[in-house]
């Protein structure tokens, strides 16, 4: 079969291997779409701090059940089906605690491990989610990304009938900005720069602005009032933005921190302390997240098909990264189809 290759950043080959065997308790998928995310990209330019080469990628996928092991229950041949991409220890503090998703010797396929890029791949059944089967499989690699956004929202608590401002209107962003409308919220404001990025965002009925054309305190006033909002998610990735969402927070509010910040910066903790702030962090996601997010999708309450801007053939893997790098932010989510 055909795997897909980083050996370097900016350079991926094909090697053809053999199918992999099937073992107890496993499934043999015939993977069929990936989606291509943000930490992909950092991998691309070499710039992940956590991936070494060379690296398998894909862990936003879908594909179809080709083989059922000995002991498997539950899937059948053909079913539609998706991958929590997460390989834990289970037997750290986090892991025996439920928090498996912040093991202390985590590995995320397609970083630390091999990603599933390639035409079949062996899988626990036990990280394996079945999906409807009318679900988009294009739409269905998506329900990663939307699962991160469903776990940052349970980071913070109850969101029913509270306001939300989301900086950042990536794919991210733009995901958490449904699931807190989804999952009740009264009102989100969602701040970005680009224009194709704020339209993708309003056509999910999401309000918008432009911090380059009004101030982000500002519209945070103009549209919450002086109770402003609850909760602040920075779903960017940068101090400075990270120490905005600190300095504009109302007294006693919370900013959660989504975004990988890369590289070091001050954030004034006077304020946290002073303002009684709640900051806090994010990682991936734990299975009633995914659950969650295929409740919601299934429901008709969160929309990914907008999202979906290109189509990109297997054997053409590279061309994903230069079409992003080309297109920037008008390439919110490029799929590669495997089958």
């Amino acid at each position: 079969m055909k795997q897909q290759v980083m050996i370097e950043p900016g350079k991926i080959v094909f090697q053809d291997i053999p199918v992999p065997e099937l073992e107890p308790g496993k499934l043999l998928l015939k993977m069929e779409k990936i989606g291509v995310c943000g930490s992909d990209i950092h991998v691309w330019h070499g710039k992940h701090p956590y991936t070494s080469y060379p690296v398998t990628q894909g862990h936003e996928v879908s594909a179809r059940v080709e083989r059922v092991g000995e002991g498997v229950s539950g899937f059948a041949p053909g079913d539609l089906v998706t991958v929590m991409p997460q390989v834990v220890c289970g037997h750290c503090y986090p892991c025996t605690h439920g928090m498996y998703n912040d093991c202390n010797e985590l590995k995320v396929m397609g970083f630390q491990t091999t990603g599933m890029a390639s035409e079949y791949f062996v899988v626990d059944a036990n990280w394996t989610l079945k999906l409807p089967e009318d679900m988009d499989p294009s739409e269905a690699t998506l329900l990663e990304p939307l699962s991160c956004g469903v776990h940052a929202v349970n980071r913070f608590g109850d969101p029913v009938e509270k306001k939300f401002v989301v900086m950042g209107g990536g794919t991210i962003g733009h995901l958490v900005g449904q699931t807190l409308i989804a999952m009740g919220a009264e009102k989100v404001l969602l701040s970005e720069v680009s224009e194709c990025r704020l339209g993708k965002a309003r056509q999910a009925g999401l309000q918008t602005v432009n911090p380059l054309e009004k101030p982000l305190a500002e519209a945070i006033f103009e549209t919450f009032g002086p109770d402003s909002a609850d909760g602040i998610f920075e779903c960017i990735g940068n101090g400075k933005t990270l120490n905005e969402a600190v300095t504009i927070a109302r007294k006693g509010s919370a900013v959660i921190v989504m975004g990988v910040v890369a590289d070091p910066y001050p954030i004034d903790m006077g304020l946290v302390q002073d303002h009684e702030l709640s900051l806090i962090g994010t990682a991936m996601y734990r299975k009633e997240d995914w659950l969650k997010a295929i409740e919601l999708v299934s429901a008709g309450k969160i929309r990914l098909d907008h999202l979906i801007t290109h189509h990109v053939a297997f054997d053409d893997y590279e061309e994903a990264y230069h079409l992003i790098d080309r297109e920037k932010d008008k390439a919110m989510k490029v799929i590669i189809d495997i089958s």
